[in-house]
């Protein structure tokens, strides 16, 4: 029997999608919309005055007048808004601040407005009614679901709340959701990482889940302590559990290991949600890339990553893209981010409609020895050389070995198994097989014998989610990085 709910949902579903196709075909009217829009709110700002917002008519004035930044050089705008002063970045004072920890500057600020918080709630809303208009699957909405996420608990500083982005959003569930929304608030609310995974796993077993969400690592820490707990696949626990949906790393290198865990396939949905926007979700299940949001308050420049250390890179729009290049993504806001780097690195994999992955971080690459190696190349590499295989991987990072013992310099691979190979040596030959495909720079290191092929140093069961733990970002949004061009992060495996 059909309950009212889901049968709600689709023509619900219906409305959203055609809503959604009337921008996603007319992209540049779209983004020059949103970019007017921008300029003309912000003229009146500290930042539009100092930047000459009033004589912006077009890309080209903005390029020249609005240099990129990261957070740090925003930081003296940032801290202005933090103590209290209004119309700084954008006009009055942000409702919230979304706290991140930041590799060089500590916590990071990023401020939230009335006009940006509703594309971070929409966007993962419609996500899954793009999903139900595909499928006609609205079955799930019956069922219980749970989003592991961070805590609620927001401090006030100067009149604007404070607190993680997924705490933020916890306050803005739907009411026609709460009823089947877990964990519960009082749960939600543990800081501690691991004693809220065992609360939550005491609250679902017995409830009919049917939608599981998170980062994957941390969904991953969750299933396992399910499958321990019953002995059984998480499928058999939860037999009406069909949707996936998931965010903030590539899912590709966790897939093999959830199917195992889950014990058989099941849908998923992938989101590209950030503290700076929402910038895009999966709105086909048989397409690769997500659907960019180019309606939701943010300008979007994009940078070719390998020139993106000039001195003066070139800055293109939405209309100059091309697939299979790898971009640096600038964005400008309606919270009032002005050009500024989010630090990921995106690549097409559609123009129509403008459709996009997350090949890394500009900040999270290898190139000691000039190689350039990015996060998607890795994350590849591990995924064809233990495709068809037994081959489990629970986590890695790749760090460079400048200075070894013996021989010549090489990358070295820190992978923590659930099931090892036979052979070490050929799963590494395999790896390094296919990143040599993929990034000429490293091919030519290695023929040229200026590098040895790749080693894989074995972690220990655990021992990522201890090095997490041990720096204080077990949980949460909190992700291992793929790549470092140092060895800060593996001394402790060695």
């Amino acid at each position: 029997m059909i309950s009212l709910k889901s049968a709600l949902a689709k023509p619900f579903a219906k409305r959203i999608y055609k809503k959604i196709q009337k921008w996603a075909t007319h992209p540049n009217e779209t983004q020059n919309r949103v970019f007017q829009d921008l300029i003309s709110e912000a003229t009146q700002t500290q930042f539009g005055k100092d930047h000459d917002f009033v004589s912006i008519n077009n890309h080209e004035d903005f390029v020249k007048r609005v240099p990129i930044r990261d957070y740090e050089d925003l930081k003296p705008y940032v801290e202005k808004v933090v103590a209290g002063e209004e119309d700084i970045l954008w006009k009055g004072k942000p409702i919230y601040f979304a706290k991140t920890s930041g590799t060089t500057s500590g916590s990071k600020y990023i401020p939230i407005t009335k006009e940006s918080m509703p594309s971070h709630i929409e966007a993962a809303r419609n996500a899954i009614l793009m999903y139900i208009h595909e499928t006609g699957n609205a079955k799930f909405v019956d069922g219980k679901m749970i989003f592991l996420q961070g805590s609620p608990i927001l401090k006030e500083q100067n009149g604007i709340q404070l607190g993680r982005l997924s705490g933020i959003v916890a306050h803005y569930v739907p009411k026609y959701l709460q009823k089947n929304r877990l964990p519960s608030w009082e749960t939600n609310c543990i800081e501690d990482w691991e004693t809220k995974v065992d609360k939550i796993v005491e609250e679902t077993l017995p409830e009919n889940m049917t939608v599981i969400s998170g980062i994957p690592s941390w969904v991953q820490m969750y299933f396992e302590k399910i499958q321990q707990k019953t002995g059984k696949k998480v499928g058999d626990v939860f037999k009406n559990f069909n949707l996936f949906i998931f965010g903030g790393v590539n899912y590709e290198p966790y897939r093999a290991k959830f199917e195992n865990l889950i014990g058989r396939k099941v849908d998923s949905i992938e989101l590209y949600p950030a503290s700076e926007g929402f910038f895009a979700f999966q709105d086909k299940q048989d397409e690769k890339g997500m659907l960019l949001q180019l309606n939701s308050g943010i300008f979007y420049e994009f940078i070719k990553a390998d020139e993106f250390f000039e001195d003066n890179p070139k800055r293109i729009t939405i209309k100059d893209v091309e697939l299979g290049v790898n971009y640096v993504m600038i964005i400008s806001t309606n919270a009032g981010l002005w050009a500024y780097n989010i630090g990921d690195t995106v690549e097409f994999t559609s123009t129509k409609p403008y459709r996009v992955i997350v090949s890394g971080r500009i900040k999270h690459f290898i190139s000691a020895f000039g190689e350039h190696v990015i996060g998607k190349e890795v994350e590849q590499a591990i995924q064809e050389a233990t495709a068809n295989t037994n081959i489990r991987v629970s986590e890695f990072t790749v760090a460079p070995q400048i200075n070894p013992n013996e021989g010549l310099p090489y990358h070295e691979w820190f992978i923590e198994f659930e099931n090892e190979p036979d052979n070490l040596s050929a799963l590494a030959k395999k790896i390094d097989e296919s990143l040599q495909k993929q990034n000429s720079y490293y091919f030519d290191l290695i023929e040229g014998k200026v590098l040895q092929p790749l080693k894989i140093t074995k972690v220990k069961t655990g021992g990522f989610q201890e090095y997490m733990k041990s720096v204080g970002k077990l949980g949460g949004q909190n992700k291992l990085p793929r790549l470092s061009n140092d060895r800060k992060i593996v001394e402790r495996f060695c």
